[in-house]
């Protein structure tokens, strides 16, 4: 498949300047530029990094653990507790050939959607 970014020249009458930008870099590759300690004058003006506390990595596990098992516990009677309102929801509306119709045509209509969606091409 063709590249098709518009920013990007794929001119065969563009490799030349390729070629010789990439030969100026190839020549001058191990050349060093002294600068008079600029450069560690700088890194070394530079604020030390942030130390973070050390009781802090172990109190955010301890939380994450805590809200992971308080969620452990929940999750099976949340669960049980929608699964019974929804349910009683659906148990309570009348049932008819054209419902089942409506709902396998929009069943449909999702999924034809959703393949299109995923296999279109940008």
């Amino acid at each position: 498949m063709p590249h098709t970014d518009p920013d990007v020249r794929t001119d065969p009458a563009d490799a030349w300047l390729d070629r010789l930008l990439a030969d100026d870099a190839a020549q001058h590759r191990n050349d060093y530029v002294d600068d008079a300690g600029f450069t560690a004058q700088v890194m070394s003006d530079l604020p030390a990094p942030a130390a973070l506390p050390r009781w802090r990595k172990p109190a955010v596990t301890a939380l994450w653990a805590t809200a992971g098992i308080g969620a452990a516990f929940a999750l099976p009677g949340a669960v049980l507790d929608v699964t019974r309102e929804a349910f009683r929801l659906l148990a309570a509306q009348p049932l008819s050939l054209s419902g089942i119709a409506a709902a396998l045509v929009a069943v449909g209509v999702v999924t034809w959607t959703g393949t299109a969606w995923a296999l279109r091409r940008d």
